[in-house]
């Protein structure tokens, strides 16, 4: 028989956590909770995250300040002039200011440039609003983001420590099982050495005691495995973990009216439920961010120039030689202009362009919702399931103690009557392994009481309903 099927009835994955090795007490579930949200490396980046999107918000509204720009630029060379027409392409070119002279000439002086410019977007039609609300919306997705993935963590830590608590409790009843199987090889031996049974009863012995000591390795492998698992949850080394079993060999007082008050629960409050739904909320405001490309926007723009040159004002081809080389000369400041304006900009084509995007990123919007109702669809069908799993986990829970007691008298039985000749081994040996799947099913159903609480308040989104019964 396969003992370790039914121990997978709820898998819920364990995490990180961290506790010292060498226990001195034992390890409680709040202990294990509050290591694992402590060293979870994925709860660490997604508060990362969150840090990063709040330090956005401030980003994008200091886009809204104007761009001052001040520059001071000294240079040196010649300022031969020429008539016609040129376009500067991606700064390609150069700016002098000086006569057009009838031949090349190589006279070269010092300039000085020095300026301060201001732009600023005044008006943006709204665009600005928008990116604001938008990367507040991106910081509400990642809080969400961060504590569904807390909540996920805390579940898989209490479903590995369950798991745990369980494999521990199974070999221990497969240590019980292998010492009645030692004791009733000692039994058979004797009686069978004394010529009061046949030979081949001691093989039989040897057989339940060969395969009670399989049954223990299996569960020793199987307690380390989940042992491992809880280290891996919480983030710590592999160690033998000291367990609080106060609370596993018994169920809540209030267990039926607990059931009964949460029939009326609501889903609002589901992390994942809130997670998909800020998505939506996000996507609706890059939405309407991406509409507001299409609006043109007016600017202010100021600039305050002064030059220096070290070319005299009368240089021309009839004064060739009114020029300086000395660089004070060329880069003290002499002359300065300013400049103040409005300018309304407004790419019309944009209107085109955005209609496009605003459709894409609408349908995107349209998906996550459809999304947001089909996770919560599937939460109804577990809520209504999770229900019916404590209803036959409280079922088994009180039917386990009554199979474990007809066991342990028809064992009592048997052992009796083969010890006095009016039994035979083979019911003797259908005896203990009836005890032995007995206490087997009463560790599962005990554990699985809590396993399907804590599945009740996964699928809720509230898991104080799980740790106020402890």
């Amino acid at each position: 028989m396969n003992i370790w099927k039914p121990l997978c009835l709820l898998v819920i994955a364990g995490c990180s956590s961290a506790v010292v090795m060498g226990q001195t007490r034992p390890l409680t579930l709040q202990d294990a909770l509050e290591t694992g949200l402590k060293n979870y490396q994925s709860i660490k980046a997604k508060e990362n995250y969150a840090k990063a999107a709040n330090a956005n918000i401030s980003a994008v509204r200091r886009e809204y300040l104007p761009d001052l720009n001040l520059a001071a630029q000294n240079s040196y060379g010649t300022v031969n002039g020429e008539n016609g027409p040129m376009w500067g392409y991606k700064g390609w070119t150069t700016g002098a200011s000086g006569p057009v002279l009838p031949s090349q000439n190589w006279n070269a002086a010092f300039g000085g440039l020095y300026l301060a410019n201001i732009s600023w977007d005044v008006v943006t039609f709204g665009r600005q609003h928008a990116k604001v609300q938008a990367a507040k919306e991106q910081l509400y997705t990642n809080q969400a983001d961060l504590e569904q993935e807390k909540f996920e963590q805390q579940v898989r830590v209490a479903g590995a420590y369950l798991n745990l608590l369980a494999a521990q409790r199974l070999r221990g009843s497969m240590e019980s099982n292998l010492k009645r199987a030692e004791d009733l090889k000692q039994i058979i031996v004797s009686r069978a050495l004394n010529g009061l049974t046949a030979g081949v009863d001691s093989s039989i012995a040897n057989a339940e005691v060969s395969k009670a000591k399989l049954t223990l390795v299996d569960a020793v492998n199987y307690e380390n495995s989940q042992s491992n698992k809880l280290a891996e949850m919480m983030d710590v080394p592999p160690q033998d973990f000291i367990l609080d079993t106060t609370f596993i060999t018994k169920i809540p007082n209030q267990l039926l009216e607990t059931i009964s008050a949460q029939d009326s629960l609501s889903l609002k409050n589901q992390p994942l439920l809130k997670l998909f739904s800020s998505r939506v909320t996000l996507s609706d405001a890059n939405e309407r961010l991406t509409s507001k490309n299409a609006m043109p926007r007016l600017s202010f723009m100021g600039v305050m120039q002064t030059r220096g040159s070290g070319f005299d004002n009368d240089y021309s081809a009839a004064n060739l030689s009114h020029y300086s080389q000395a660089y004070w000369s060329g880069v003290k400041p002499q002359i300065s202009n300013y400049l103040v304006g409005l300018n309304l900009s407004w790419t019309v084509t944009d209107i085109w362009r955005t209609h496009s995007q605003v459709t894409r990123q609408h349908y995107t919007t349209e998906g996550l919702k459809n999304e947001y109702n089909q996770t919560y669809n599937r939460l109804q069908h577990q809520l209504q399931l999770s229900e019916q799993q404590i209803d036959n986990a409280v079922k088994k829970y009180r039917e386990a103690p009554i199979g474990l007691k007809a066991a342990s008298d028809a064992f009592l039985q048997k052992s009796t009557l083969y010890e006095n000749g009016l039994s035979n081994i083979a019911d003797l040996a259908q005896a203990l392994y009836n005890i032995n799947r007995a206490e087997t099913d009463r560790d599962i159903a005990y554990n699985g009481v809590w396993q399907a609480i804590l599945y009740k308040s996964a699928t809720v989104g509230d898991l104080q309903l799980f740790l106020n019964q402890l």
